[in-house]
């Protein structure tokens, strides 16, 4: 759980797609407001704000998160009613794993900015691994609508992740497909992609996917797993070898390197 709520996390920091199928429950309507974050501060109280929320922002994305927290407080001590400072603070105790505090913020955070597509995905994502999975994908999709917002491959890779926790790979797919068409670059959507398509069978789609990861990316212990997998699948030996060898080379300490040594394949 906690892997896939940092990955999640990690994901909210990197035409117009449409919702799925097989998406029931209330809609959220988030409308086509510009984030509060890309508009100008309306007096000198909230250009403190923002500037503060901005720079706690900045130290949240490499992982200091105790002065993204000071930052927040200061943001919120300009402009107690500064939607992005409630943001920052909502995504620092979802990493930090304090529930009901990181709501309590998303909460506030909507109440002052409804629209924010921002926040919606945030607040989507933090519904998606809390057991409001519908509710979420909600969020998560009408965020990905929004005209005004500058990273829809984010709020489709999270609403492509809440589908795997239900066990759903064909909207997964879909969502991870729309992420990429944003983004060719999105390496968790690729690789999560290349999961699924070996999941069903299409191991030369699968290998496909690890073809375009590898090139923009260092190879990890899961890919290079999924790769001799998928080599294997299909019968190629020497590219199972190869693999095997990245392993065992690179990776040797790994839980996959276990499992080839133990042959747990599947």
């Amino acid at each position: 759980m906690q892997h896939m709520v940092r990955n999640g996390v990690l994901a909210l920091l990197v035409a117009l797609a449409t919702g799925c199928a097989g998406v029931s429950g209330p809609r959220v309507d988030t409308g086509a407001d510009r984030p509060v974050s890309d508009t100008p501060a309306a007096n000198p109280a909230q250009a403190r704000a923002k500037i503060s929320a901005e720079l706690g922002m900045a130290y949240f994305e490499i992982g200091r998160f105790d002065v993204a927290l000071d930052e927040a407080k200061v943001a919120l001590a300009h402009d107690s009613a500064y939607a992005p400072a409630y943001h920052l603070l909502g995504l620092i105790y979802m990493f930090l794993e304090d529930n009901q505090l990181a709501r309590e913020n998303f909460n506030r955070a909507l109440s002052l900015a409804p629209r924010d597509p921002e926040i919606n995905n945030s607040f989507g994502w933090f519904q998606c691994v809390n057991g409001q999975e519908q509710e979420g994908l909600q969020r998560l999709l009408a965020a990905a609508r929004n005209p005004y917002y500058r990273h829809p491959g984010r709020a489709h890779t999270n609403a492509g992740l809440c589908f795997v926790r239900m066990r759903d790979d064909t909207a997964a797919a879909e969502q991870f497909r729309r992420a990429l068409s944003f983004d060719p670059g999105n390496s968790q959507a690729r690789f999560q992609l290349a999961q699924i398509e070996y999941r069903q069978g299409d191991f030369l789609g699968a290998r496909q996917q690890l073809v375009e990861f590898h090139q923009r990316r260092e190879p990890t212990a899961e890919t290079v797993w999924l790769g001799l997998r998928t080599e294997r699948r299909l019968g190629n030996r020497e590219s199972e070898a190869s693999y095997a060898a990245q392993l065992s080379g690179r990776f040797g300490n790994s839980p996959e390197y276990k499992a080839m040594m133990q042959g747990l394949f599947e």
